[in-house]
């Protein structure tokens, strides 16, 4: 049997109809509370602002006290001198595995522009992390943080530009080259005195001497047009020589030993020229088959030792994977058997008893001149 009463009729109303009432609650006090914040948004943008810029400088403080960073002086000069810089990054990565990170020194400070440094060495040493250390030490001086070194003196950088590491855009048709080249031209376009420039590797990405034109026609375009502070990674040793004709241009390396046939890293930035690039060492320290890297030793010998004019075809014909399976020599033509030839030219039914002795003779002559031989 079913009872109902008004009491529980209205009770069953008001059940069934909270959750709307409910969600109807919300919204309007959402909606007050969003007419509160529209009406103060200046004052909580400010705020949100200075809360974020305090947040900055308070990291920056604290990583410049815990890490011994540096104030930087930051004038309108062109001078741009590191002492004891270190990367940010990689220090710290660095000191989580125990490893102390080798701090170096860079001035590209020129009289009337900014000097080239040309940095050569082999893969591996840390021509890169020293390219990428220069450039964020300048945008740390200039954003008013202080920075990783012992001293550090910047004239004001107008534009930063940067070509480092490979990549294509196949998406829009370009090779890594193209890439390459693209940013390459937008840098050389667009620097001028005030800028910073690093580049790693230009070339690297067509042959030979292809690579090497671009690159060193770059280096020219640096020091005559741009006249900007630049830092230039290479393995094109060929380059070290304009040294000589570009005043403003001046070598640097990154030093390296070698123990027991291994190459031993020193990640110190020295003046001076690389005499090689150390390649088959860190294709070694990097796990190549031990045939391959012999085999590489032997022709890099050969290169190095033979003649430079034509030594493909000389290493390709030596190499086990492109030589043909020799052909054998042609037998040697038959030796002419000039009493033979005499004998069969004789005719003994035309020939008198005088003639046919005449021939015997002749025979017999040839035959002891054939010995003779």
């Amino acid at each position: 049997m079913r009872v109902s009463t008004a009491e529980l009729a209205d009770l069953e109303s008001r059940i069934a109809s909270a959750a709307d009432r409910a969600l109807t609650t919300e919204l309007a006090i959402f909606d007050r509370l969003a007419a509160s914040l529209l009406a103060a948004q200046r004052s909580i943008r400010a705020a949100t602002e200075a809360l974020a810029l305090l947040d900055v400088i308070a990291a920056l403080a604290q990583l410049a006290e815990a890490e011994a960073w540096v104030r930087p002086v930051v004038d309108t000069s062109l001078a741009f001198v590191i002492e004891g810089g270190r990367h940010p990054v990689v220090e710290q990565a660095l000191k989580r595995d125990g490893k102390p990170f080798v701090a170096n020194d860079c001035d590209l400070t020129g009289v009337d522009a900014g000097k080239i440094w040309l940095l050569t060495g082999p893969n591996m040493a840390g021509k890169s992390t020293f390219l990428r250390q220069n450039a964020l030490i300048a945008v740390l001086a200039q954003i008013g943080a202080f920075v990783p070194a012992r001293r550090a003196h910047i004239g004001v950088v107008d534009a930063l530009f940067s070509r480092v590491g490979a990549a294509d855009d196949l998406a829009r048709g370009r090779s890594t080259f193209m890439v390459e080249m693209v940013e390459t031209a937008a840098i050389l376009n667009q620097a001028g005195p005030r800028a910073l420039v690093i580049l790693d590797e230009i070339g690297r990405g067509t042959a030979t001497f292809d690579g090497l034109s671009i690159a060193w026609a770059a280096i020219e375009n640096l020091s005559a047009v741009n006249r900007c502070r630049a830092l230039f990674a290479t393995h094109y040793h060929e380059l070290t020589q304009l040294a000589k004709t570009l005043p403003r241009l001046a070598n640097a390396t990154m030093r390296v030993t070698e123990w027991h046939g291994d190459v031993v890293f020193l990640h110190e930035v020295t003046q001076g020229a690389a005499d090689r690039s150390y390649g088959i060492q860190v294709a070694k320290l990097a796990g190549m088959p031990g045939p391959v890297v012999e085999r590489a030793r032997t022709i890099l010998a050969q290169l190095e030792a033979g003649d430079r004019q034509a030594p493909k075809v000389k290493l390709v014909d030596d190499l086990p994977l492109f030589a043909a399976a020799p052909r054998p020599a042609p037998p040697p033509p038959p030796r002419r058997d000039e009493v033979a030839d005499s004998l069969d030219a004789l005719d003994p039914d035309d020939m008198t008893p005088r003639q046919a002795l005449e021939a015997l003779f002749a025979l017999k002559a040839k035959r002891e001149a054939a010995k003779r031989r």
